[in-house]
């Protein structure tokens, strides 16, 4: 193979055959199939609302708890967790990063950042009583290494899959994730709204729950551990985790060599925080602000998981058409108007809530599974694991603010309604930085071939 052909298949190798690439690929698609329960049954269903009623249960007569003797209101427990658990994760995701791409073996590392997210999850078990530090605690470890855990499983997309093909083999990767989160909270919703004829109480139910995405977590992530294979580098005679934090600041210095991938992850990581704080507190929302009960936030969020499967891949089929750039500022005008409908929506209305998770559905898949084929195009070759523990960082390891911020208003006003609205912004300005983007420029500036439509 020349090496004009291999720069044509995005690096994927002359000894690879179609077959083999399809198989690795297959593999690759389910880690998202494994890992997605965390985020649909933990992080948006059941933790949420669960933490929350747990602090409660520890609060004083004005309903704060006091961790480390700081006073913080029960309702803000949950959000603060969250942004501990993405702070953390930015302290160790260069880490993993720069030890993936000196050592070439992202599999290990990849093997024990899931595992670890895994057993944290379905160490929640154990979660009751008034054991707010210990749910918090599981929460910060989990979530940390689902994010440590995506860099390495992102970095795998340039190596698999050729440049025209990205779009879609990211997007077939969030269908799996959201396939094997709609069916997993339809077991949940067995357990739950049936829990009495099994023998549990409710509480018991939701520790189930918990307790049983961090399983399947754990059995379907062998499926990509086979699959997946590491290619062999040059040893570079340097340990790999003690130079982590030197190689994070060749990154950074590398990255100002390519301003306009820097301006892309800007863009990303102020729209991409508005989205991941609706997944995140979503619950709590319908929950504490609506009134809504435990089966009807299942419920909806189930129907976000089968629309997100169709909008995935329904966006991926827009992305070919009218370019992936495109279709992903035509999704943040729609999160916009969602999160306005949002805070009119009526309490004690499961109607209107269901109508706002559809609208969530179409757009979340597609937004994110774009997001994640259209930077892969603007990383230069051999530094996949490295620029995509910067992407992460964006993705979830820089995420904090949002729920900083939601914390924090719920923390003065005692109203979610304020705290949803504030994150109108981040989809706004998100929009207004990745217009700004010149992306087939970008794409040449990395270094890489430019699809015919992006």
């Amino acid at each position: 193979m020349t090496a004009d052909t291999a720069d044509r298949t995005g690096g994927t190798g002359g000894d690879e055959g179609t077959a083999a690439r399809r198989r690795e690929q297959r593999g690759w698609y389910f880690y998202d199939f494994a890992c997605s329960v965390y985020s649909t049954s933990v992080l948006t269903v059941f933790l949420g609302p669960y933490l929350t009623s747990v602090a409660k249960a520890a609060a004083d007569a004005e309903g704060f708890v006091h961790p480390l003797g700081i006073p913080v209101r029960a309702g803000s427990v949950f959000p603060y967790a969250v942004s501990v658990s993405v702070v953390l994760a930015v302290l160790i995701m260069p880490l993993a990063g720069a030890a993936a791409d000196r050592s070439g073996r992202k599999k290990p590392l990849l093997t024990v950042a899931a595992y670890v997210g895994a057993t944290a999850t379905t160490g929640m078990f154990f979660l009751d009583g008034d054991r707010y530090l210990l749910g918090a605690l599981l929460l910060i470890v989990a979530n940390a290494s689902l994010a440590v855990s995506m860099v390495l499983y992102n970095a795998y997309l340039p190596q698999i899959a050729a440049p025209d093909e990205r779009d879609a083999v990211s997007s077939r990767g969030w269908a799996f994730g959201y396939t094997s989160g709609a069916l997993v909270l339809v077991l949940n919703l067995v357990v739950y709204s049936g829990h009495d004829s099994f023998g549990l109480s409710e509480s018991d139910a939701v520790r189930v729950c918990l307790a049983s995405a961090g399983l399947w977590w754990g059995a379907f992530t062998l499926i990509p551990l086979r699959r997946l294979r590491d290619r062999r580098i040059a040893p570079s005679g340097e340990g790999a985790v003690g130079s982590g934090w030197r190689q994070l600041v060749a990154t950074l210095r590398d990255m100002r060599r390519h301003p306009l991938t820097l301006s892309f992850l800007l863009a990303y990581l102020v729209y991409n925080d508005g989205v991941q704080t609706v997944i995140s507190q979503a619950s709590v929302y319908g929950s504490e602000e609506l009134g809504l009960d435990q089966t009807t936030l299942i419920t909806a969020v189930l129907l976000v998981q089968v629309l997100a499967v169709a909008g995935a891949l329904g966006m991926g089929r827009l992305a070919r058409t009218y370019g992936a750039k495109r279709t992903i500022l035509g999704s943040l005008a729609v999160w916009t108007l969602i999160l306005a409908a949002g805070y009119f929506l009526p309490a004690g209305e499961p109607v209107w809530f269901y109508c706002l998770a559809a609208g969530i559905g179409l757009v979340l898949g597609g937004s994110q599974a774009l997001s994640r084929s259209l930077f892969s195009h603007l990383v230069p070759r051999g530094k996949e694991a490295e620029y995509f523990s910067a992407y992460e960082m964006s993705d979830r390891g820089l995420s904090w603010l949002g729920p900083l911020v939601f914390g924090l208003a719920y923390q003065m006003s005692g109203s979610y309604r304020d705290a949803i609205i504030s994150l109108v912004i981040f989809f706004g300005l998100g929009s207004v930085l990745l217009a700004r983007v010149p992306v087939r420029r970008a794409v040449a500036a990395a270094g890489n071939p430019v699809p015919d439509r992006i």
